[in-house]
């Protein structure tokens, strides 16, 4: 067995806690080449902490706005697609009032209308998220009642008409007042949903409830015409025929109202699309600011890590000629 001096171990020592100290070193250094970032950042930043601190701070809202603008558009979009269908639903039975008043029986359009009534019911009650769509800040629970109770409510309010014009002006009148359509049909919200922040500068807000003149009009023409055979009015053929021919023609009239809404839906999805394209530019900059703030020089990085390297097999050299050790042993 060889002697090994006081002095062999004091050099032992030094040498192997410089390869540990070049170790830590190669191991910042291969990172720092391996994610173009630099593994110190204190350093980068020389201690200036509350800038890095701003900038990660505006890249959390930024993606929180995303999150939010993203939700949004989801809800306009289904919004947009919602009054589609109710719109279309209104149109084809517009059409079957029209040519049902010129010469087909009424039993058959009346069913009809009650179907149709019912879609639209449906359609004002449809959910995005489990949230309605047509309730106002009450998005918590469906926004009217049911088609059933539509028509009872209004053949009340109708009662006692005895031409189609009584029945119109009955159902206009209980459809525009407060303690009508509101108050016995509606069960939303009577305020909007809460804006909705897009921006540090930009919000909207999403305001068409059930209770909007635009979607009224609908139901009430088609509500008419699925009370125009009950026995209640004892109106005539002629006279059905003429709910109809009035109740097909005014729904006509209320796709173009329809159009115009799904028109505002539309400069409403175009406010979110432009929010979320600005955000998303600002986000892309800001993390171009982080990523120079804390980008690794790749050239420096390389040549530090040669150098580490070239002292590592340096002290190996001397600790092989020293005690005999294989790279393995070593390492």
């Amino acid at each position: 067995m060889s002697n090994m001096s006081i002095g062999d171990l004091a050099q032992s020592f030094v040498l192997r806690q410089r390869s540990t100290d070049l170790k830590q070193q190669m191991a910042r250094l291969t990172q720092e080449l391996t994610t173009g970032q630099v593994a110190d950042v204190r350093q980068a930043i020389k201690g200036n902490y509350s800038y890095l601190t701003e900038v990660e701070r505006n890249l959390e809202v930024l993606n929180g706005y995303k999150a939010i603008t993203t939700e949004a558009g989801i809800f306009a979009g289904n919004i947009q697609t919602t009054l589609g269908r109710f719109q279309e639903v209104g149109a084809q039975l517009a059409n079957s009032l029209v040519v049902s008043a010129i010469g087909a029986t009424s039993g058959g359009t009346t069913e009809e209308s009650k179907a149709a009534v019912d879609a639209l019911v449906g359609v004002l009650n449809t959910t995005s998220a489990g949230r309605s769509m047509f309730g106002g800040a009450a998005a918590d629970r469906s926004p009217t009642e049911t088609s059933d109770v539509l028509l009872s409510e209004l053949k009340t309010a109708m009662s006692g008409a005895a031409n189609p014009d009584d029945m119109f002006i009955a159902a206009e009148a209980w459809f525009d007042s407060p303690t009508g359509y509101d108050l016995a049909f509606y069960r939303g919200g009577s305020t909007a949903l809460s804006d909705v922040r897009l921006s540090n500068t930009d919000q909207v807000t999403f305001d068409i409830r059930a209770t909007d003149p635009k979607l009224k009009k609908s139901l009430l023409f088609a509500s008419v015409a699925a009370l125009a055979n009950d026995p209640a009015f004892d109106l005539d053929e002629t006279q059905i025929s003429e709910v109809f021919n009035r109740a097909g023609t005014s729904l006509l009239g209320a796709s173009d109202s329809l159009t115009s809404l799904r028109a505002e839906v539309g400069v409403l999805e175009a406010r979110l699309d432009s929010a979320a394209t600005r955000n998303a530019t600002e986000m892309s900059a800001i993390e171009l600011e982080k990523s120079a703030l804390l980008q690794a020089d790749p050239y420096e990085a390389a040549t530090k890590l040669e150098e580490v390297q070239f002292q590592l097999q340096s002290i190996y050299s001397v600790t092989v000629r020293m005690s005999k050790l294989s790279l393995a042993n070593f390492l």
